[in-house]
């Protein structure tokens, strides 16, 4: 196809567009080398098995709060996976005359037909990208404009330039058509024209460099666009966490000299890869209750200004001149941000190529309590009152069992053993509300006939609420107490009726014990190996074991409310719905966003106690959506859940709703 001149200069300029795009490619590599180390690479084929399947099958993108728009996606993806093949074979056509990767085989034919089904695919696709972008201008949407208008305008370009070259290939080369329907009709058109073959021979050579020219100019772009994420989103979806959502990572109290997220080298190389992963589609900021309720917050912005921050200072990154970089707070992000996060891992769940938004804002909160003691100031008492009395509300810890007085429940200093210790929790030991949870629990666990007691006064805070505001120290201390009375009183199952305890008890503290050095291999070995029992799962195990007999409630139906910490966090979804089932029957009605997809009460994250200043009331939203339900009574499984529901249905006097734990509602329908 070419002569000998233009294949010399086809050369300079493939080896032109290798080094920009390899060489911006290298700069970030640079950049994401620079942070710490994080270990992600075990259990090696179940990644390769699992990133194939969400990235070939794209369930990265079809998820069902967009699935059409993860359809038009799909369309692009597929036809770049298309288009990049055909890239390859019309450059070897430059240096070989004719050529055709697939040659004369079926697969050929069926490849032929595959590239115009998608070249009309990818035209489809960027239509309704552009009509939804910028026409319909969803607020997701509203970040790099111009990158958006080239990229779109480059995947247009490229196809209509495609199948410029394709009609001539045809028309000059009748036999190449295969089942290239597009290339065909364009073809028997040009014939229609009564081009002389002269004229048709200049536009085929014309056509191969206008489209060969449009795709390396493309090529050269990409590592500078959000396009890029086809490239880092797989990687990054291989490298995601094997661990829950809603656990974090410890920190070494006594070995570090760094606590948290100070500056951007204070983070992993995973953190600065997610940075260049996001694909700026907003489905974080979409799912956010933060956000959705006017607060500064916005999980995409937290990964777009990240990025921005490690462009903007690439070149100190590598020589690890720390002492030159701002402070992320408030250099990149600003108070509204970092203290407005629920922690429910809404961001995280929706996210196509799993990008961890929770650890960078927390690692923030932790460097601004340990390292810069500047935190709300509200917060002074709320952490206060743990150090002094173990629990948020600073009551005295002697009064922890006050609410068990006249329950005639079993203390573990007097019993010395029991099968089952019920971990009460702060909220079942001091709040009225909790309170009446704890004796539900109580009545529930007595008729099913197990072997319990509860720790009483000896009994601290789990730590939950202080380890994601920031103060990992707090935590620890806590953690280590509550330990050593499940190693004093050989502690093998807990059952929690608080999500919070149940997700740090579970996935959290069994990682810290390696940090403990006043434990023994041995012990260490106990003491990871208590079962962690939520009382929705064992509530569930109970009924339909038959050993608790309940009946159909009254009510003319209910709603269920499903806790971050339990549902999206953990995965406990269906068995809150067997329990409800069996009492309302098929009266229970979902609420608009539910299950994995529920929307937070706005007590996480440790926010339920501090002051809610900015934007409207997260726990106002999710009321709206209980009143919406139309149902009598919302059904919980938090008490800070129960707690938040109900001051929003009291502030808009709507008391004749009524909620309740799911504890509650199956001690009420115990049959005598």
């Amino acid at each position: 196809m070419l002569p000998a001149w233009e294949k010399v200069l086809f050369s300079f300029i493939i080896l032109a567009t290798s080094v920009a795009f390899i060489w911006p490619v290298y700069l970030r590599f640079r950049i994401i080398r620079r942070g710490g180390p994080e270990p992600r690479l075990g259990d090696v084929a179940r990644r390769i098995k699992e990133t194939l399947a969400q990235v070939l099958l794209q369930k990265c993108t079809l998820k069902n709060e967009r699935l059409f728009t993860g359809l038009m996606h799909v369309f692009i993806f597929y036809g770049a996976l298309t288009f990049d093949t055909m890239t390859v074979n019309h450059t070897l056509e430059g240096f070989i005359d004719e050529f055709y990767l697939f040659g004369d085989t079926n697969f050929g034919l069926f490849f032929s037909l595959l590239v115009d089904v998608f070249a009309v695919l990818v035209l489809v696709g960027v239509v309704f990208f552009v009509v939804r972008r910028f026409f319909l201008r969803p607020k997701a949407y509203r970040t790099t404009p111009l990158d958006s208008a080239i990229i779109y305008f480059m995947l247009v370009a490229v196809t209509l330039s495609y199948l410029y070259f394709e009609a001539f290939t045809i028309a000059s080369h009748p036999a190449s058509s295969r089942l290239a329907f597009l290339g065909t009709a364009l073809a028997e058109k040009i014939h229609s024209l009564g081009l002389p073959a002269e004229a048709v021979s200049a536009h085929l050579h014309l056509s191969w460099w206008v489209h060969i020219l449009l795709v390396f100019v493309f090529i050269a772009y990409v590592p500078h666009s959000k396009y890029f994420h086809m490239f880092t989103g797989p990687i990054n979806v291989f490298l995601r966490s094997s661990h829950p959502t809603g656990e974090l990572r410890p920190i070494d109290i006594e070995k570090s000299e760094i606590f948290g997220l100070e500056k951007v080298t204070d983070m992993t190389w995973k953190d600065l890869l997610d940075a260049f992963a996001c694909m700026e589609c907003g489905r974080c900021q979409d799912a956010c209750p933060a956000y959705a309720s006017g607060k500064p917050l916005s999980p995409k912005m937290i990964l777009f200004n990240l990025e921005k921050h490690l462009l903007a200072h690439g070149k100190r990154l590598p020589r690890k001149k720390r002492e030159e970089l701002e402070p992320l707070l408030p250099g990149i992000y600003t108070d509204g941000e970092i203290w407005t996060c629920t922690t429910c891992g809404a961001c995280q769940h929706v996210c196509p190529v799993h990008i961890e938004h929770i650890r960078k804002i927390v690692g923030i909160r932790q460097s601004e309590v340990l390292m810069q003691s500047r935190f709300p100031a509200e917060l002074n008492q709320f952490f206060r009152n743990i150090e002094a009395n173990s629990n948020p509300w600073g009551i005295g810890f002697a009064k922890r069992a006050d609410w068990a007085t006249s329950l005639d429940v079993p203390l573990l200093a007097e019993k010395k053993a029991a099968d089952y210790l019920l971990w009460v929790g702060c909220a079942g030991s001091y709040d009225e509300e909790g309170i009446k949870i704890s004796a539900a629990m109580v009545t529930i666990l007595k008729k099913a006939g197990l072997d319990f007691a509860i720790l009483g006064a000896e009994e601290k805070c789990c730590g939950d609420a202080a380890r994601r505001l920031g103060n990992e120290y707090l935590f620890q201390t806590l953690a280590g107490e509550n330990l050593a009375l499940f190693l004093k009183y050989d502690i093998r199952r807990i059952i929690t009726f608080c999500p919070h305890g149940f997700n740090t008890f579970k996935n959290e503290y069994p990682q810290i014990l390696t940090l403990m050095a006043s434990f023994s291999e041995e012990d260490r070995k106990r003491l990871a190996d208590i079962e962690v029992i939520p009382h929705v799962l064992l509530l569930d195990q109970l009924i339909k074991d038959g050993r608790l007999q309940v009946k159909r409630s009254e009510l003319a139906g209910l709603t269920y409310h499903d806790s971050c910490y339990f549902g999206r966090h953990n995965g406990i979804i269906r068995e809150p719905r067997s329990i409800l089932s069996r009492l309302a029957g098929n009266k229970v009605t979902e609420l608009k966003n539910s299950r994995e997809h529920s929307f937070c009460c706005g007590a996480g994250g440790g926010l339920m106690w501090t002051e809610e200043s900015l934007g409207r009331r997260i726990n106002h939203l999710r009321t709206e959506e209980i009143l919406a339900s139309g149902t009598p009574m919302a059904a919980t499984s938090c008490p800070f859940c129960l707690n938040m529901l109900r001051d929003g249905l009291k502030e808009k006097e709507r008391t004749d709703v009524l909620v309740k734990d799911i504890a509650q509602l199956v001690a009420e329908a115990l049959k005598s």
